[in-house]
Order: C-alpha cells, then sequence, then structure tokens
C-alpha cells in the first residue's frame, strides 16, 4: 500500500520567527499520524531554523525549489548538496508557479529531477494545465508531456513523488472535483505504467490546487489520490492540521 504525503508549500511567506512559530504549532498538533509523511516546505531564509524546531519529530523538511547545478558561479540559485545539508529529504520541482513567471520548462524539470535523485533527496515533480487547455480538452496531452520530459532518462521511479497541480486551481479558490482529479491521477499512473511497469503502482501522486480541510477528505478518497500539496491553507496551523486528520483518517 502506497503511504499517503501531505506537504505544506510556504511559498514566499514567513519571516523566521514566523516560521518557528508555525512549524511549532503544526509539530505540537501532528504528532500522532500514522502510515504517512507531513512535509513543511518554508522558503529558503527559514530552513534551518524549520530544521531546528522540527528535530525529534516525525515531520519531514522540504525546499520549494533547486539548481540542478552542484555549485559555481550561478548567483541566487541553491545546489541541493545545500539543503541536503541543512536537513531536507524532500524538494519541490517544477511548480507552476516556477514555469510561469521564471519560465522553467520540461528540460529543466527534467535535469532538476536527476540532481536531486543523485544528491538523495525526493522530488516532488510538479504537473499541470492551464485553464485555458483544460478547455481545449487537452488536458491529458499537456500532463502526459510533461511528466514524461519531466522523467526522460531514469531507469527507475522508486524516490518519486508527482504532483498533478492544474493550474487554473492554485491560489484561485477553485479546485478540480474529485473525479476530475482522479482521472488525471489515473492517466498519469497509467503513463508511468507504460514506461516503467508494475513500479507505477508505487509511485506517490499528490493533488494540489486549493486544497482545504473541507475538501481534503473528498480528495483523498480517490484510488489514485495519495496525498496533497497545499498551499495558502498550510499558513495557518488549524487548516493544515485539519487536512493532514483527514488525510491520515481516510487512507
Amino acid at each position: 500500500m502506497r503511504k499517503w504525503i501531505v506537504i505544506g508549500n510556504w511559498k514566499m511567506n514567513n519571516t523566521i520567527s514566523e516560521s518557528i512559530a508555525l512549524a511549532k504549532s503544526v509539530r505540537e498538533g501532528a504528532s500522532d499520524f500514522q502510515g504517512g509523511a507531513v512535509v513543511l516546505a518554508p522558503p529558503f531564509t527559514a530552513l534551518y531554523a524549520v530544521h531546528e524546531a522540527l528535530k525529534g519529530s516525525s515531520l519531514a523538511l522540504g525546499a520549494q525549489n533547486m539548481y540542478y547545478e552542484d555549485g559555481g558561479a550561478f548567483t541566487g540559485e541553491i545546489a541541493p548538496s545545500m539543503l541536503k545539508d541543512i536537513g531536507c529529504s524532500y524538494v519541490i520541482i517544477g511548480h507552476s508557479e516556477r514555469r510561469k513567471y521564471f519560465h522553467e520548462n520540461d528540460a529543466d524539470v527534467n535535469l532538476k529531477v536527476k540532481k536531486a535523485l543523485g544528491c538523495g533527496l525526493i522530488p516532488v515533480t510538479c504537473v499541470g494545465e492551464t485553464d485555458e487547455e483544460r478547455e481545449r480538452g487537452v488536458t491529458q496531452e499537456v500532463v502526459g508531456r510533461q511528466v514524461k520530459n519531466g522523467l526522460a532518462g531514469l531507469s527507475g521511479i522508486e524516490n518519486i513523488v508527482i504532483a498533478y497541480e492544474p493550474v487554473w486551481a492554485i491560489g484561485t479558490g477553485k479546485v478540480a472535483t474529485p473525479e476530475q482529479a482522479q482521472d488525471v491521477h489515473a492517466f498519469l499512473r497509467g503513463t508511468l505504467r507504460k514506461q516503467y511497469g508494475d513500479a507505477a503502482s508505487d509511485v506517490i501522486i499528490l493533488y494540489g490546487g486549493s486544497v482545504t480541510k473541507d475538501n481534503s477528505g473528498d480528495l483523498i478518497a480517490m484510488d489514485d489520490i495519495d496525498g496533497v500539496l497545499v498551499g495558502g491553507a498550510s499558513l495557518k496551523a488549524d487548516g493544515f492540521l485539519g487536512i493532514i486528520k483527514n488525510i491520515s483518517e481516510k487512507k
């Protein structure tokens, strides 16, 4: 059975002191979950502080991005070895906001995925279609291309996490219906199965896009939805803890 994962992506929010307070609140409220993983992904400036706040707990630390080189003259970038050194075990790669605002493409995602795996990080590889692409009926074409290109050249997918995040549902208040999300998740798993065989059955696929404690229970009830990548709702401990409770009880 696949384990569930709940990831809180804090994006460009929270000072160090605010991050510590939020991490401690989540730690206190999520101390007894079973069978899955809870990951906090604060901004780079707060990674070490949150790592310290989570010490001795079962919560994991993730980063929101990384570069695909080990080091060098890449001003403003962060190497995967630096993330590993600071205590990260997960890294979000190819988030739609990275693709939209910073023009990352599938080739960038592929380089980052490979480098993350090589450094012992678990890449949370994001895919998703825009509202216009869904209206044109090309959702499967878009996410199929993104997952194939993003994972190109990998011999195995044992340590890969996929996150389906319809761009039209991120930060908009819109959310895919459980059935819409399940359709895409099942398609993604089928796409992986064509390339990697039975190993696809073990790949964790998350849903992201205006997830709240009110809709998370219905989403996680779907067969191929193994957890959630949470944005805005992860910035308040009570809402995020409600999501964790829903997921842990229903998976």
